[in-house]
């Protein structure tokens, strides 16, 4: 994969922004390779993004953040800029389901997924010959009612030293405490087993079931201190009838979540996502 850097604001709509920004792009000899754009008249904000190719920069990174900070001063913006030869490091939190786990490894070695993983922790013991079998260190950290504070402190302290950019929780069966999302804020990547808002927390399926629902979904999310109800990033569904029982939703149920897993962390990895409040937009 080529190398590529990759320019992401968001910042107050006003006149002039695209030009003022792809002009400094010209200058510097850029050669823009993808842009996106969006303005939201319902807050007055504008979102960009655009793909640069690295090698087509008559100066570096660091003199491009450089001058560009003048151009972002100007406008307001909230901006950043990555280097797509610099993987984010991921550790994946899970519990004793496979499926997701086991998509984003394979994904991962692969290559569809460019990002390094640094680690996989778990409460349970049961996934660790198939993460050893990938190469991936493997952390057991055993959770229950009287260890929760502990616990979180060693995954914590785990986090802290694999320097993870980015969580992903591949249906991973504990609430995260607070004091982690305030670390990790836009960085704590769920999937849920439901199309969100509806059947929020454990057992989704059985409560779809229950209802005699006709869709049944998944919901790809950051994570925040309220469960379930962090900024969404992918949804998708699939039919299901008065001919399904539970457990074919949960068949159902699963081929549905690891798409919207591996699509969503797809995204993040090629930061095509911006938080706005508790909504984001998909900048692809």
């Amino acid at each position: 994969m080529e190398q590529s850097y990759r320019l992401v604001i968001a910042c107050p709509d006003q006149v002039g922004i695209v030009a003022k920004v792809s002009s400094f792009i010209a200058e510097l000899g850029g050669w823009v390779l993808e842009a996106s754009y969006h303005g939201d008249e319902s807050c007055g904000m504008f979102y960009m993004r655009n793909e640069i190719k690295a090698s087509s920069l008559s100066v570096s990174l660091e003199e491009f953040t450089e001058q560009f900070q003048a151009i972002a001063d100007a406008y307001d913006m909230q901006w950043f800029i990555s280097d797509s030869a610099k993987p984010k490091k991921m550790v994946i939190l899970a519990s004793q389901s496979s499926h997701c786990l086991a998509d984003i490894l394979h994904r991962w070695r692969s290559g569809d997924l460019h990002c390094d993983i640094a680690a996989v922790i778990s409460n349970h013991e049961n996934l660790r010959s198939m993460v050893d079998w990938h190469g991936v260190d493997y952390h057991h950290i055993k959770i229950n009612a009287d260890n929760k504070v502990e616990a979180n402190r060693q995954i914590t302290d785990l986090l802290q030293q694999y320097d993870a950019d980015f969580i992903v929780l591949a249906r991973y069966m504990q609430i995260i405490p607070a004091s982690l999302c305030e670390q990790y804020p836009g960085k704590i990547i769920n999937i849920h087993h439901s199309f969100l808002p509806s059947f929020i927390g454990a057992n989704p399926y059985q409560k779809a079931f229950e209802r005699g629902v006709k869709l049944i979904g998944a919901t790809c999310h950051y994570v925040t201190a309220q469960l379930d109800e962090g900024p969404i990033i992918d949804q998708d569904v699939i039919r299901v009838n008065h001919r399904h029982n539970k457990d074919d939703m949960v068949r159902l149920g699963k081929d549905v979540a690891t798409q919207v897993l591996s699509r969503g962390i797809r995204m993040h990895l090629e930061d095509r996502v911006i938080v706005q409040g508790n909504k984001t937009v998909i900048l692809d």
